[in-house]
């Protein structure tokens, strides 16, 4: 063929592009995994996702040879995949700027393979043919892209808007956590100004109001060195200071320190023999399991007639280098629709339980659990089922000896 019109020229290349889309598609996935920080197999997590690649090329096909007053975004099911893949990226965390990159790597690949096609079968297309063509293909691709990249940011505005939404929950929990200790305090004081004189002969009010003001400090203390680690867990001078340790002892003091928590409740706490010993920032992993304990003791199941939690070794791993410990209680469980979220701050299953439980809680403690075995090098998973209980399995390092 040594000429063509600009319709001829056009349909050749459409079908080319058309009948070569999983080539194309494959060298667009090649370039993507050294774009995304994503494992390879994650670029498009699925088969239904994966196909989404030469459909999109096929449809910027069909574009190439469409009628002139024809546009690629009146196609409601390219369009739909393009916002499925914004949606994609922003779950794999991806940034506005990776976006513009896939789209600019697909572009370039096309318009690769249309000079090369234009070449190879000896086509000879005027100026205006070839112009008509690559405009068919910027706009194909730049409408694509401003559907996938409106879809991300939509995304992105929402989890800010329910970030927010969480904060303000959180500062009104925290402010009615922080309030009830506070005044406790203050009122345990007043009676103590205003009739110090004759509490000071009843020794029996007075340890009670010791009692009262202790505890409330203790609770005070609590929730202030949560909010601390908070903020302090993701800063790099907060790093682990790693020490060989006997996991049982540090849930001896786990139980120590809940005893009392415990017996109020008619929680025993267990611990089980076998518990490892492992190079472990001591101090994060007895915050990891005060948490799992204290929050078995709040949601204990009070029907049963032997509510316990425990502190147990994990099933035998597989790799050698690996040890798991187990937190597990009988508890009210919980429900499969909340355990895809118990670790993200903020987040309460039982907050709706609080008054008929007696207790309440900011969402912190989980996520502090979370962050503490991620900069211990571990991982933890929840296994949970309401009504029945709940089990916690941290996995870690399970060096034997410590290390300089």
């Amino acid at each position: 063929m040594t000429t063509t019109t600009a319709e001829n020229y056009a349909t050749v290349l459409s079908q080319r592009v058309g009948a070569e889309r999983l080539v194309l598609a494959g060298r667009w996935l090649e370039r993507l995994k050294g774009l995304l920080t994503v494992e390879p197999n994650e670029v498009f997590p699925s088969d239904q996702l994966l196909d989404h690649i030469p459909v999109l090329i096929a449809e910027i096909a069909a574009y190439l040879r469409a009628h002139a007053d024809e546009e690629i975004a009146a196609n409601a099911a390219v369009i739909d995949k393009a916002r499925e893949l914004g949606a994609l990226r922003h779950t794999q965390k991806a940034s506005v700027h990776q976006l513009l990159r896939e789209y600019e790597i697909l572009g370039e690949i096309l318009e690769t393979f249309l000079v090369d096609e234009t070449a190879l079968l000896g086509l000879r297309p005027t100026s205006g043919e070839v112009f008509d063509v690559l405009r068919r293909l910027t706009r194909s691709i730049a409408t694509l892209m401003r559907t996938t990249v409106d879809t991300f940011i939509s995304e992105y505005m929402a989890t800010i808007q329910d970030q927010n939404d969480r904060i303000k929950a959180f500062h009104r929990a925290a402010s009615h956590e922080l309030r009830s200790p506070i005044g406790t305090i203050l009122f345990a004081a007043g009676i103590l100004d205003k009739d110090h004189a004759r509490i000071s002969q009843d020794e029996g009010r007075l340890a009670k109001i010791a009692t009262s003001v202790r505890t409330s400090a203790e609770r005070l203390l609590w929730l202030v060195e949560n909010l601390q680690r908070i903020s302090r867990l993701s800063e790099p001078f907060d790093g682990p200071s790693r020490q060989l340790v006997d996991v049982e002892s540090i849930a001896a003091e786990v139980q120590r320190q809940l005893e009392e928590m415990a017996a109020t409740r008619g929680v025993a706490i267990r611990i089980l023999p076998g518990l490892p010993t492992i190079v472990v920032d001591s101090a994060r992993l007895e915050l990891v399991l005060l948490n799992l304990v204290s929050n078995a003791i709040k949601y204990s199941d009070n029907s049963r007639p032997e509510p316990f939690v425990e502190i147990a070794p994990g099933p035998p791993q597989i790799h050698p280098s690996l040890c798991t410990i187990v937190v597990r209680d009988n508890g009210l469980g919980i429900a499969d629709a909340d355990q895809g979220a118990v670790f993200e701050r903020f987040y309460r299953a039982h907050a709706h339980l609080d008054e008929q439980l007696g207790v309440s809680g900011t969402g912190l403690g989980l996520a502090i659990v979370s962050d503490c075995t991620e900069a211990l090098g571990g991982s933890i998973r929840c296994e949970s089922a309401a009504g029945q209980g709940t089990t916690f399995y941290i996995t870690l390092p399970a060096a034997n000896t410590a290390e300089g």
